[in-house]
This record gives structure tokens, sequence and C-alpha cells, in this order.
């Protein structure tokens, strides 16, 4: 998508601060952490949002889940954070490419939002 903020980041005509790249997705941090870690994993491949998936995008957003995880272990918050991937204007998505935010180094209290 050529207007898309993540698209661009993804393709490197934005410059972020990586901590994973491979040639599915990119991870990096949030530039309005709400936890001591907050990062996201982006897919390469413009998805909107979970309701906009198909059975093709099951693999890859399965990858985005696990990949997060393994970068969460590498920052120390591995035994305890939160994945949140948002649907819709309604529950705070605001960019329109599927991520999934990692937040994690602090209590995170239930129920969110």
């Amino acid at each position: 998508m050529e207007d898309c903020l993540f698209c661009k980041i993804a393709a490197g005509q934005i410059p972020v601060e990586k901590l994973y790249e491979d040639d599915d997705m990119v991870a990096f941090w949030d530039i309005e952490p709400h936890a001591p870690k907050h990062f996201l994993v982006v897919p390469r491949r413009h998805i909107v949002n979970p309701s906009a998936m198909t059975a093709e995008d099951d693999a890859l957003v399965g990858k985005l889940l696990r990949v997060a995880g393994l970068i969460a272990a590498e920052q120390g918050v591995g035994d305890g954070f939160r994945a949140v991937i948002n649907n819709g204007f309604e529950s705070g998505q605001r960019i329109f490419h599927i991520h999934v935010h990692i937040m994690g180094g602090r209590p995170m209290g239930w129920p969110p939002g």
C-alpha cells in the first residue's frame, strides 16, 4: 500500500530502530511506548487487520506471534508480556496494517482498556 506507514517502514523508506528483520516481517520500538519494553512486530505483506485476514495469512500471522515471543525473551520480558492486536478504529487501531504490540517490564492490569 502506497500510503501505509508500516509498509514504508517495512520497505526501509522510513528509518526505525529495528529489533528484528527477515523476509516476512520487521520489529521495532513503539514511538509512543506504554510500558518500559514496548515494540511492534509488523509483517511486510499488507493485511489491514485480523478481520481482513484470509487462510493464506495464517502461517504469516502465526510466525508473527512466535517471533514476537522470541524478541520479548531477548529483551528480558519473555516471562511476562502482553501481546495486543487491535482490529478496527473502535479498538484503538490507528494504522490499518496488522501488527502486534508487545508490552512488558511492568505489571499489566486486567481488564485492559
